[in-house]
């Protein structure tokens, strides 16, 4: 972070995120080279994380670690006049929205101790999910096959559906997300990628939420992934979830 060039880097993927190598090492006027190393070191950091498309590397800004020294270290000193600047800084971004329009995505990075195999199952497990999501993702898990994820009270209610669009256990896994009352059915669904890798003796899970409607849905879903995530990695390392499910917790 002390290094101007890869601020400058975090920028630009804040202001475009998803971008391939050679479309950074341009805007910063570098070789591809340097430009390489400076993202390996805030990859490194957790502070930029990557998906494969194709042949082509996406780069992806990972907010979680910069959120965590804001909370720690700015928040507390700062909030009332940081928070009025950020309100009007989304005031401003709203305004040019309409000659801009593009679709958020949130990517979101963690490491487990655990195996791809045991990491897929937990995802696709209807029990499991119910046990660290409070509801249960229901499927045969086919390619094309519907989806829905299940209230746990017995009612049968599934706030989300959708379909699998790609299904390669344990590595993969792409699904479209709905809600099942949509008031426009035809409207293109958002889309959810799990990408599960060995990294060493554990296990790298990225979870890349795309075609979101717009940046409060953005801020939703970034809110949601990280509990669930924590849930679910706590499952898979200690037998247990966590002893309070993060999402009714109230903020301080």
């Amino acid at each position: 972070m002390a290094d101007p060039t890869r601020r400058y880097l975090l920028d630009q993927l804040h202001g475009h995120n998803g971008q391939t190598l050679g479309e950074l090492a341009e805007r910063v006027a570098m070789t591809r080279q340097s430009t390489t190393q400076d993202l390996a070191l805030l990859e490194a950091a957790n502070l930029v994380s990557t998906v494969r498309r194709g042949r082509e590397k996406l780069h992806y800004l990972n907010p979680v670690p910069l959120h965590e020294i804001q909370e720690r270290w700015i928040d507390k000193f700062e909030h009332p006049r940081l928070r009025a600047l950020s309100t009007l800084k989304q005031q401003a971004e709203a305004a040019t929205m309409t000659t801009n329009p593009t679709k958020p995505t949130y990517v979101y990075v963690t490491y487990i101790e655990s195996t791809p195999e045991k990491v897929w199952h937990a995802l696709t497990d209807a029990e499991l999910t119910a046990a660290y999501w409070g509801h249960a993702n229901v499927s045969d898990w086919r390619q094309g096959s519907p989806w829905e994820h299940r209230r746990t009270d017995g009612s049968g209610i599934a706030d989300v559906v959708g379909r699998v669009l790609e299904s390669t256990p344990p590595t993969r896994l792409v699904t479209t997300w709905a809600a099942p009352d949509s008031a426009d059915p035809s409207a293109d669904p958002s889309q959810v990628t799990f990408d599960i890798e060995p990294y060493g003796g554990i296990v790298r899970l990225t979870v890349t939420h795309e075609n979101l409607a717009d940046e409060e849905e953005r801020n939703a879903a970034a809110s949601g992934w990280a509990a669930v995530l924590s849930n679910l990695k706590s499952l898979l390392e200690t037998g247990s979830p966590l002893p309070e499910e993060p999402w009714l917790v109230p903020s301080t």
